[in-house]
This record gives C-alpha cells, sequence and structure tokens, in this order.
C-alpha cells in the first residue's frame, strides 16, 4: 500500500489512494513500525498521493502522532493536497500536526 523509506533518524511513509475504515489499520501498524524503529526520532507521512481521507484515516494519524509524543519523537505530515488540507482545517487538526513544505520536512537543522 505504502512505500517506505528511512534516512538517518528520519522514517518517510508514503501512503496512496483513500485513507479510510478499509485500510485505516493497515496504515496505522505501519507508521507505528517505522516510529518503533531504533534511531527513528522523525516520522514524515507524504500525503501527495492520497486522493481522499475519512475519519478512520485520521483517527490511524492521530493516533501515531499521540505514540510519537509519548515516545519522545515527532509525527510530520508534508506535501498535503488542498482537498485534503481542508479536512484538517475544517476539524482544526492543522493545530495538532506540523503541516510541511517537502522540502521543510526534511530539515537538516533537526537531525
Amino acid at each position: 500500500m505504502q512505500a517506505v523509506l528511512n534516512y538517518p533518524k528520519i522514517a518517510v511513509i508514503r501512503p496512496q489512494g483513500s485513507l479510510n475504515a478499509a485500510n485505516a489499520l493497515e496504515f496505522e501498524r505501519d507508521m507505528t513500525t517505522a516510529l518503533a524503529q531504533n534511531g527513528i526520532s522523525i516520522l514524515v507521512v507524504d500525503l501527495a498521493a492520497v486522493e481522499s481521507l475519512d475519519s478512520a484515516g485520521l483517527m490511524a494519524l492521530l493516533s501515531t502522532h499521540k505514540l510519537a509524543l509519548t515516545l519522545g519523537r515527532s509525527c510530520r505530515l508534508c506535501a498535503v493536497a488542498p482537498p485534503i488540507r481542508i479536512i484538517f482545517e475544517l476539524t482544526q487538526l492543522d493545530r495538532v500536526f506540523e503541516i510541511l513544505d517537502g522540502e521543510a520536512a526534511f530539515s537538516q537543522t533537526e537531525l
């Protein structure tokens, strides 16, 4: 479903298509596995290829964000398309998640 790339201290997950009730558990499991790896301090979820997002997809992201905070790590979103970004704004989750442009997600200042 998604490609996982690993950089020093950064794990990147790139889901594709729809993030919904049909695949939210698998998506959350993939994010949790990436976040739990030794040496990973930042999980970046690249949403460029995501076409739709429902409440189950949002809950998977929120659960992973909460886990990241518990582990003292960071969960960031990048490349969020305008239709998906509206969902974050309407739910005010844009205040919870750090949403970055593609290049900003890989800032060397925090590595």
